[in-house]
């Protein structure tokens, strides 16, 4: 347990803002199956949306600030996320980048940040097995590791953490394992919401806040953007670091110069 982190909303939110900086990041997500980038509707209707190298060299050429590659399936069908791609990637691409899927080992993290990932995302084998966050930050600093929770909120207005890419619902609720992950050494939170996910209907606004507001690491929104207002939302009204998007990028249906203008003319600092 860190007894350093203060878990205190106000004292977090300074702190957050002082060691990270004002800039909000623009996150392009490919989802990953058999290789290719796919994109579906509340985690389902997969359908094919290209090459996730040649995706993700045009996302950093186009100003994305950092890129997550996720393995969608690795934990389903218990196989391992490939280095291989992750080192092709590492070879076309000059911003950070995120890789998740299968990763339930500090073997598992060492193979993938020397082909060249700067950080990794665990989710369902952190739940299984929470001391996991302890080891891999002791062995490779908190900064490098991200907990992806998806989240859904049921009918008594909770919001429950779900596993295995968002098929299997907990009885743990969203914050709450939040917080345990933060106090474990998760250095960032990449929240997913199964509600909004690839409906392009906005953010999860009131459990983006919650987290952002209240933990002392970054909060990355996922689920939803569908236009420019979303994202001016999410940063505004939910207090996320950052927002990741899919489709929209995927099928052009937003530039992401345009959207770093639109950001900065409601004052929202980006990297342009």
């Amino acid at each position: 347990m860190n007894d350093a982190i203060n878990l205190n909303g106000t004292d977090a939110a300074i702190e957050k803002m002082s060691q990270y900086g004002l800039c909000k990041r623009i996150i392009p997500c490919l989802d990953i199956k058999d290789g290719r980038t796919v994109k579906g509707v509340n985690f389902e209707n997969i359908r094919d949306a290209g090459d996730p190298v040649e995706l993700g060299s045009l996302y950093a050429e186009q100003g994305a600030d950092e890129l997550v590659f996720l393995d969608i399936t690795a934990t389903i069908e218990k196989r391992k996320t490939l280095s291989e791609l992750v080192h092709r990637i590492s070879h076309k691409i000059n911003i950070p980048f995120t890789v998740g899927g299968g990763i339930s080992s500090i073997e598992d993290v060492y193979l993938l940040l020397q082909n060249g990932a700067d950080k990794i995302s665990v989710n369902t084998s952190a739940f299984k097995n929470p001391d996991l966050l302890n080891g891999l930050s002791r062995e490779f600093g908190s900064q490098c590791v991200v907990l992806a929770i998806d989240t859904k909120q049921e009918e008594d207005g909770e919001w429950y953490v779900y596993l295995n890419g968002g098929r299997t619902k907990t009885e743990t609720k969203c914050y709450d394992w939040a917080r345990e992950a933060v106090e474990r050494g998760a250095g960032e939170i990449l929240l997913t919401s199964k509600n909004n996910d690839g409906t392009k209907k906005g953010f999860a606004l009131d459990i983006t806040q919650l987290l952002s507001t209240k933990l002392p690491v970054p909060v990355i929104a996922s689920g939803g953007g569908g236009s420019v207002q979303h994202f001016i939302d999410v940063f505004t009204e939910g207090k996320a670091d950052a927002a990741l998007a899919a489709s929209i990028f995927h099928f052009k249906e937003i530039a992401i110069p345009d959207l770093k203008q639109a950001l900065q003319l409601h004052d929202i600092k980006v990297r342009l």
